[in-house]
């Protein structure tokens, strides 16, 4: 059985000789705290990771020199202009409020001009508009913020908009659906980018779950409960010291003292995902660590994630990931594919919500 480690993730090699480079596009009205999910995930140093350098850096950017942030909160001033888009491998895009007025003309053609480059192009909440208008995701999914749903479909029919998801990835193009689910999507992309190992790391310092994955639902509104439900934690922390046990949702919720249907009610409440799904992809993120510490033995790595054979684990990693087992352990694997035996490995989430159209870094 897998326990939990106390101990910091072993390094990955990084995968580029400098830091990816991620511009910020700031305008007038962007919310403040998704630029600031932006530059809390990538901007700032991660010493935990025991790595030699960062692996991201964070420009922002504005179209003018002076931009009024959302409701006034601040003026921001002193930010290198549209230009360092240029120069980026991933572009991020917030939300503003005011969503059924225009973009500025330079930030459309900064967009655009950054897609057209091969750079990844990332919209958190209502930012998704400003990539529609700039032509980009016409025949293509993505996710906005559910309070803006009707009004986007009206804007940019041709979209495919998925209204009820955390957020799509759809190769080259990544769309959150609020400013919450924006720290999922950037998670996601830690894990894309780097594995599942690396991308807990952050998790952890975030204090934020890994477990959210793009297909859950949005929170949206809906009555309060007459009295609130306990907090699933210790229930989670105890399975996940037993994913390679054979529990079943019935396990579950007899340790929990409920019956099946109140745990459902409850993941769903809580989790948005259902004990199942939630079991389902523990497993899958625990075979991602056994894999990136370097075991080998594919009947070894679905027993103790509790995947049961081979077959399973091949056909569960590829589903929430995109890759076979070969080709996860080439990317996210130790170098050489040296096994490792000191045992331990970490509980977390590595998933793919779309067809990948284009790669992120390399």
């Amino acid at each position: 059985m897998a326990q939990e480690s106390s101990q910091p993730p072993e390094p990955v090699r990084p995968h580029r000789v400098r830091p990816h480079r991620v511009a910020v596009i700031v305008d007038e009205g962007t919310n403040p705290f998704e630029m600031g999910v932006a530059t809390e995930l990538f901007g700032l140093p991660r010493p935990e990771l025991g790595l030699p350098g960062p692996l991201y850096e964070v420009t922002l950017c504005t179209p003018t020199p002076e931009v009024r942030m959302n409701h006034g909160f601040f003026t921001l001033t002193g930010v290198p202009g549209l230009e360092a888009a240029a120069e980026a491998d991933t572009l991020i895009v917030p939300g503003r409020p005011d969503n059924v007025v225009p973009r500025r003309p330079a930030v459309l053609d900064a967009i655009r001009d950054a897609h057209a480059r091969g750079t990844r192009v990332v919209s958190f909440c209502t930012g998704t508009f400003a990539l529609a208008e700039a032509g980009l995701l016409d025949g293509r999914r993505a996710t906005t913020h559910w309070r803006w749903v009707d009004t986007f479909r009206d804007l940019h029919p041709k979209v495919l908009l998925e209204p009820d998801v955390l957020y799509v990835d759809d190769g080259d193009v990544l769309t959150a659906s609020g400013s919450a689910a924006a720290l999922d999507l950037g998670l996601h992309i830690w894990r894309t980018d780097h594995g599942a190992e690396i991308a807990n790391a952050v998790s952890r310092r975030l204090v934020f779950a890994a477990h959210r994955d793009g297909g859950q639902r949005q929170f949206v509104e809906r009555p309060l409960p007459e009295i609130p439900d306990g907090s699933l934690g210790p229930l989670l922390a105890w399975a996940q010291e037993r994913l390679g046990d054979p529990l079943t949702v019935a396990d579950l919720a007899a340790r929990a003292a409920l019956s099946p249907a109140t745990l459902h009610r409850r993941f769903r409440t809580q989790l948005g995902t259902t004990p199942l799904a939630w079991l389902t992809g523990e497993r899958v993120a625990l075979a991602c660590r056994l894999i990136e510490r370097g075991e080998l033995r594919l009947d070894v790595v679905a027993a103790r994630s509790g995947l049961g054979t081979a077959a399973s684990l091949r056909a569960r990693l590829r589903r929430e990931t995109g890759l076979s087992p070969s080709e996860y352990r080439r990317r996210f694997g130790p170098p050489g594919g040296a096994a490792r035996t000191d045992g331990a490995a970490r509980t977390g989430r590595a998933v793919r919500n779309g067809p990948r159209r284009g790669s992120g870094p390399s």
